[in-house]
C-alpha cells in the first residue's frame, strides 16, 4: 500500500484517466473528489461488503415448503 501525504486542493494521480483532488481535511474526515471517465465504476468499500452480505443471506435462505 502506498500512504501519501496531502493538503487541500492537491492531487493524486492514477494512470492516465483518474485524478483524485483533496477538497477538505476534518476533525475526523477528508473529502476527496474523484475525476474519472463515466464508464468507470467507483463505489465505496463498505457498499460492496453490504451487497456481498445481502447476497449471501438470500443464497442460504431456506425456501418455503409448497
Amino acid at each position: 500500500m502506498l500512504v501519501l501525504s496531502r493538503k487541500p486542493g492537491e492531487r493524486i494521480l492514477i494512470g492516465d484517466q483518474v485524478a483524485i483532488t483533496i477538497v477538505r481535511i476534518g476533525p475526523n474526515t477528508v473529502r476527496l473528489g474523484i475525476d474519472a471517465p463515466r464508464d468507470m465504476n467507483i463505489v465505496r468499500e463498505e457498499l460492496c461488503a453490504e451487497k456481498s452480505e445481502e447476497a449471501e443471506l438470500v443464497a442460504h435462505r431456506p425456501t418455503a415448503p409448497r
